[in-house]
């Protein structure tokens, strides 16, 4: 499904044949949110919107992934997978020590043993891409890095659309470079991690709407514009500009069906949290979540280093998130927070339809 002409007309038409196909009826997207927010539940509950819904593979065993594959092949509706392609930050040890002793001293209070070394891993990439070409599903999207062309081409050898999540002009010509057949592109008002392929680089903070068009201009790919979208003006906006479709993640994080804690979903509502920032301290990528004590105290000292940094800080986080401590906990979130509500994901999503 690659363009062959050059033109984004040709990428929009490809989109638009493809949410055709799939039988879906409103341009909008229900964004994989890894870490356990986004449910089986909530990708069949956005095919009753008319929408299209995401798993999120990043951080789940591929055994965890099976189980989530097929319980939405079961329900027989068109759906998308995401998965962290390896791109990782490395950090030396030293440094990393530096950190683990800071994180210590806060796990102590939950009686935790943080990992005392960098532990590395690649989100068992290999495994899950023969999960996807074992049980081929109409899209798949890739976040962190681009995986190999030879991957890329085996899906859709498989029938499957590749997305590839890009954050400014320059990352979308690699991208299409690589073959992908559409662009997620996302700007720094998204929830939760940046999908940038060069997290020691800030990004750009460009306006969604201008950041879509920039892509479109260096990429003739099709584009799923993806970050702070919470209304249907703000949908509207973006495809005005020239996206194919939406992505939304952050208005999900309260739906009767989301997975997020009980201690995210708390803090989302809490009237006294009014700011989101882009923060290193939980995870050594930058990642946008709602500001709290955590962020405040260890920002400045955070180092770069994924996923060392993740896995130095899972356990805390899990233990906090238990426990009802929002202030060590990763409230990701986008600027657009405030517009997330208690209600069906089918109802929120059709809520959003331009």
């Amino acid at each position: 499904m690659t363009p062959d002409d050059g033109s984004n007309e040709h990428g929009e038409a490809i989109m638009t044949t493809l949410f055709s196909d799939l039988g879906l009826s409103i341009p909008v997207i229900a964004a994989p949110m890894a870490g356990g927010p986004t449910t089986p539940a909530m990708v069949i509950a956005a095919h009753d919107a008319g929408a299209l819904g995401f798993l999120a593979t990043g951080y789940k065993t591929p055994e965890a992934v099976e189980a989530e594959l097929r319980t939405v092949h079961d329900a027989s509706i068109p759906f998308g997978v995401n998965v962290f392609a390896p791109n990782p930050v490395p950090i030396a040890p030293e440094r990393y020590r530096q950190y683990a002793a800071l994180m210590q001293a806060e796990a102590d209070r939950f009686g935790l043993t943080l990992p005392p070394d960098p532990v590395d891993s690649d989100d068992e990439f290999d495994a899950k891409i023969a999960l996807l070409l074992e049980r081929p599903v109409p899209v798949v999207s890739f976040t962190f890095g681009i995986p190999p062309q030879t991957v890329i081409r085996d899906l859709q050898k498989a029938g499957t659309t590749v997305v590839q999540t890009v954050t400014s002009p320059a990352e979308a010509k690699e991208a299409a470079a690589a073959g992908v057949d559409a662009l997620a592109v996302q700007a720094n008002t998204a929830g939760g991690h940046s999908g940038t392929l060069h997290p020691d680089r800030p990004a750009e903070p460009l306006p969604i709407g201008e950041l879509v068009t920039a892509v479109a201009a260096a990429a003739p790919l099709p584009i799923i514009a993806a970050g702070g979208l919470a209304t249907a003006t703000d949908i509207a906006g973006v495809l005005q500009a020239g996206a194919s479709a939406a992505a939304v993640g952050t208005v999900l994080l309260l739906a009767d069906e989301s997975g997020a804690s009980a201690t995210h979903q708390g803090a989302l509502e809490d009237p006294a949290r009014a700011e989101t920032v882009v923060t290193r301290a939980f995870t050594g990528r930058p990642a946008r979540g709602l500001r709290n004590r955590f962020i405040d105290t260890y920002e400045d000292n955070a180092p770069l280093g994924y996923p060392a940094l993740h896995f130095l800080t899972s356990p805390l986080r899990k233990a906090a998130a238990a426990a009802g401590e929002p202030e060590l906990v990763h409230l990701w979130a986008g600027t657009g927070f405030r517009n997330a509500r208690r209600a069906p994901t089918a109802q929120i999503l059709a809520g959003l339809a331009p």
